[in-house]
C-alpha cells in the first residue's frame, strides 16, 4: 500500500463519517470497510466474511451510537475501525519490509500473512464492546469478539490449531488497547498505537461543535493530518499536521501514553509541526 493509496482510504472513511444515522442504515448506505488485502489471500477471505457479516455491521451502529449521541465523543462507528485497520495495517507492513518480526512468526511460527489478519481483526473488534458501554468496554470486546472470531477466521483457517493461534493473538491486542494494557507481541502494540492516531480534525469535531471546549476537544481541532511513511532513523516516521500549538497535547498526552510501554518505541518516530506561517484561531472567548 503505497501512501498515496492510504491516504485516499483514510479520506474516503472521514467522508463517511458525517453524521451518526437514527437506526440501523439499510445495507446500500451503509460504511464498506475496506483494507488493501490483494497480495494476502488469507486476509481476503477475513474481509469477505467481515463484509458478509450483518450482526457486525449492527455492532458497529450500536457502538457507535453510545459513542456520539448519548455520550458527545468522537465516531467510534464503522469509520474508526476502517481508519484504525489501515493505519495497523500500514505500520505492520513498513515494520516488516524492514525487517522486523511479527510475534506470531517468532513465537508460533507462523507468517507476515497471519500478523495482518491479527492486527486487522483487532482493529475491527477492539471497541465492540461500547456497543454494550463506554466503562470497561475492553473487556466487553473480548466476550463479543470470541464470540465473533470462529466464523470470521473460518474461510482462511482450516487448521483448528492455527485458528486458534490467531484468536488468541487477536483477543491479546484487543485487550491491550486499554490504558495500561501492557501489549506483549508486536501485533498489540501496533493496533494499541493505530487507536491513538485516529485524531485528524474531521474526526474529532463533534465535541467540539457541540460546545465542548476543553483541552481535548481544541487539541483534537488543532491536527490538521496524520501521516505514516518510511522513517529515516527508525522504520516508521508519523508526521502530524497542526493548525494550531494546542495540538502538542494530543501528541504529548495522548499519543505519548499509547506509544509508551507498547513495544514499538524503538521502531516509531514522530514528527509534530505547525502547518503556515500563522497559527489559526481555534477558540475566541472561554468562560468558566
Amino acid at each position: 500500500m503505497t501512501s498515496e493509496e492510504f491516504a485516499a482510504i483514510i479520506k474516503e472513511a472521514e467522508q463517511a463519517a458525517q453524521t451518526t444515522p437514527v437506526g440501523l442504515p439499510v445495507k446500500a448506505e451503509r460504511v464498506r470497510v475496506r483494507v488493501p488485502a490483494r497480495h494476502n489471500p488469507k486476509l481476503q477471505a477475513v474481509m469477505a466474511a467481515v463484509l458478509a457479516d450483518e450482526e457486525l455491521d449492527a455492532l458497529w451502529h450500536c457502538q457507535n451510537v453510545n459513542a456520539v449521541p448519548r455520550l458527545g465523543m468522537s465516531d467510534h462507528g464503522p469509520v474508526h475501525v476502517q481508519i484504525v485497520a489501515n493505519i495497523a495495517l500500514r505500520i505492520l507492513r513498513i515494520l516488516t519490509a524492514a525487517g522486523v518480526k511479527p510475534s506470531i512468526v517468532e513465537h508460533h511460527g507462523m507468517s507476515n500473512d497471519d500478523a495482518e489478519v491479527v492486527v486487522v481483526l483487532a482493529s475491527l473488534l477492539h471497541d465492540v464492546g461500547m456497543s454494550i458501554h463506554r466503562f470497561n468496554h475492553e473487556e466487553y470486546s473480548l466476550i463479543i469478539a470470541d464470540r465473533k472470531l470462529p466464523a470470521l477466521l473460518d474461510a482462511a483457517y482450516a487448521d483448528v490449531g492455527r485458528r486458534a493461534v490467531v484468536q488468541s493473538e487477536t483477543l491479546h491486542a484487543i485487550i491491550a488497547h486499554r490504558k495500561n494494557g501492557k501489549p506483549l507481541t508486536l501485533e498489540a502494540g501496533v493496533v494499541r498505537v493505530a487507536d491513538a492516531l485516529d485524531m485528524a480534525k474531521g474526526r474529532s469535531r463533534i465535541p467540539f461543535e457541540l460546545g465542548e471546549v476543553n483541552i481535548h476537544s481544541v487539541s483534537a481541532m488543532a491536527i490538521e493530518r496524520v501521516a505514516i511513511e518510511v522513517g529515516e532513523d527508525k522504520p516508521v516516521r508519523v508526521k502530524i499536521t497542526m493548525s494550531n500549538s494546542a495540538g502538542i497535547f494530543q501528541v504529548d498526552s495522548l499519543l505519548k501514553e499509547k506509544l509508551r510501554g507498547s513495544g514499538l518505541e524503538p521502531y516509531v518516530e514522530v514528527f509534530a509541526s505547525i502547518e503556515g506561517e500563522h497559527e489559526s484561531s481555534l477558540v475566541q472567548r472561554f468562560v468558566l
